[in-house]
């Protein structure tokens, strides 16, 4: 569907009008869960807008590890196994480079904030 606003928009006002309006209004556990929520709704637009690129970006780089075609479930499971199987490890070109950018991918939709994660993105620069 193209019509305005979209999910994410509608989703981000939400979670802008819990934080703006409601928050300051609300104390204890209920102001918990509602910091919860917030954060629940933040993630679900971060999913929308990033998440896609992620898993075409790590879909791409398994498909080129592995030499083979699949989804990305399949193609995870198939880099587990040759690892469980001890065909594959830190030392098989491009797999610590692929597990970190996934690692860094998944960190920017789940964690942005994770003081870890921006040192790393301060070290690339980006």
């Amino acid at each position: 569907m193209q019509d305005e606003p979209t999910p994410e928009e509608l989703i981000k006002a939400v979670a802008d009008f819990l934080r703006a309006e409601i928050a300051p209004q609300i104390s204890g556990h209920l102001a918990f869960k509602l910091r919860v929520s917030i954060n629940a709704l933040d993630l679900v637009t971060r999913q929308f807008a990033q998440a896609q690129a992620g898993d075409a970006a790590e879909a791409a780089r398994l498909t080129g590890l592995l030499d083979m075609q699949g989804t990305l479930g399949e193609l995870n499971r198939a880099l587990a196994r040759r690892i469980a199987e001890g065909n594959a490890d830190l030392q098989t070109p491009g797999l610590a480079d692929h597990l970190w950018q996934t690692t860094m991918d998944k960190l920017a939709v789940d964690q942005p904030n994770y003081a870890a994660y921006k040192r790393e993105l301060e070290k690339k620069g980006e």
